[in-house]
């Protein structure tokens, strides 16, 4: 195993030491993975609680994630989902969407809370409504490569796909930075733009 990718050593740690079906326990032991062995890129819990309290607030019934790596985030976004809604979170690279289907399941999400969608975004994105039956997302949460955020919302946008008002919460703006997105966000008159400062994960 130790010649295995760091994403499939940390799946082991949890099948050995999480909780099966406990969100929460998988998300401290992923935590503690992090800290102690070796990096991951994830939330960690101090972002973790940004990202809570602003689900909390918006109660969307569709969640749109890009970016799902090894599903760290998006047991993070199911858990605080209201009854009813959906997630669908989209992951283009294969092997890191494997690790994170067994991930999600292990912490107890079904499919028909949590879909995950393999494909680049870019192509994912214009097939959502008619392929996935996401009609509008009242939420999106962005962590995939920077450089793709602003062409991703443009994408979005031009597919009707972001239900009014929606929330659009993008991580890592700052460092290793999307000023093009930032910029955009900024000045396109579409949005009102908040920075949510935190140190980075871990």
């Amino acid at each position: 195993l130790s010649g295995a990718p760091r994403e499939q050593r940390a799946f082991r740690y949890l099948l050995t030491h999480a909780i099966p079906g406990d969100p929460r326990h998988i998300l401290h032991t992923f935590d503690c993975w992090a800290r102690r062995c070796e990096h991951l890129s994830c939330l960690g819990p101090l972002k973790g609680r940004i990202v809570a309290r602003l689900l909390e607030e918006r109660a969307p019934l569709r969640v749109l994630e890009l970016g799902t790596y090894c599903g760290y985030n998006t047991i993070l976004l199911a858990m605080g989902l209201p009854p009813g809604a959906r997630l669908y979170t989209v992951e283009g690279d294969p092997q890191h969407a494997a690790v994170a289907e067994k991930v999600i399941r292990l912490a107890g999400f079904h499919e028909q809370m949590v879909e995950l969608i393999v494909g680049p975004s870019e192509e994912v994105i214009p097939r959502l409504r008619d392929k996935h039956g996401l009609i509008q997302a009242d939420f999106v949460f962005m962590d995939h490569w920077k450089r793709c955020y602003l062409r991703d919302l443009q994408l979005l946008e031009s597919h009707h796909l972001l239900a009014q008002g929606a929330t659009v919460l993008a991580d890592n703006v700052l460092f290793p930075g999307a000023p093009h997105f930032l910029q955009y966000a900024k000045t396109c008159g579409r949005y009102r733009c908040r920075l949510h400062r935190a140190s980075l994960e871990y």
